[in-house]
């Protein structure tokens, strides 16, 4: 297959490469590095992607900002964040990326844990993730009888971000980004459609 990664250099996006890079041909994006360049964040730019990598077999998002803050003195600004970021920027990919996948193509998107286990500082983290799984679900009720695929990916926290995330995640038991990117591989190559594939 030829598969679109964006967030390649990311710590999953590096495990995903990993996995998948073993049997499909992988094109690796970035906002500042890999084979391609793109911000999620503008409409322009990811039209741009679709118009440099053309028609893919499968299209994985590996990306997202949030913020982490107290609910008492979170702004709205701030809050909006993860909104434009790590929500709208995969709902973004995913609507262009639908009109340049091959017959029987997919979509990945990544939430996290914080969907269903919320976590102090964690408001906009969990009301992101827990948007974008309705959104797939949503939208593979549409993209189904086209012959299209889109799941969401659910890590916990992950071992290699233990130092920088650990301390929001008390009693968490985080899991390696090798095991995670089994859960894209499952996506990628597997049948199922508007599912969240927890990896807790």
């Amino acid at each position: 297959m030829k598969i679109l990664l964006v967030g390649a250099s990311g710590t999953l996006g590096q495990a995903v490469a990993t996995t998948l890079g073993t049997h499909h041909q992988l094109i690796r994006a970035g906002r500042h590095g890999g084979d391609v360049q793109v911000d999620l964040t503008d409409d322009a730019s990811v039209q741009a992607l679709f118009a440099q990598v053309g028609t893919v077999d499968a299209v994985v998002a590996t990306t997202g900002k949030l913020h982490f803050g107290p609910l008492g003195s979170m702004t709205p600004a701030q809050f909006n964040v993860g909104l434009q970021d790590k929500l709208l920027g995969q709902v973004r990919l995913a609507l262009a990326a639908q009109h340049h996948l091959t017959a029987g193509g997919s979509i990945t998107l990544t939430s996290g844990i914080v969907s269903a286990q919320p976590i102090r500082d964690g408001a906009n983290a969990t009301a992101v993730n827990a948007a974008l799984e309705g959104f797939a679900r949503g939208a593979a009720c549409e993209l189904l009888p086209r012959g299209l695929r889109i799941n969401v990916v659910s890590p916990n926290v992950l071992v290699e971000s233990l130092a920088d995330y650990g301390a929001y995640f008390p009693g968490f038991e985080a899991v390696t980004a090798q095991r995670a990117s089994l859960a894209y591989q499952r996506s990628v190559e597997g049948v199922q459609s508007g599912q969240v594939f927890n990896v807790w």
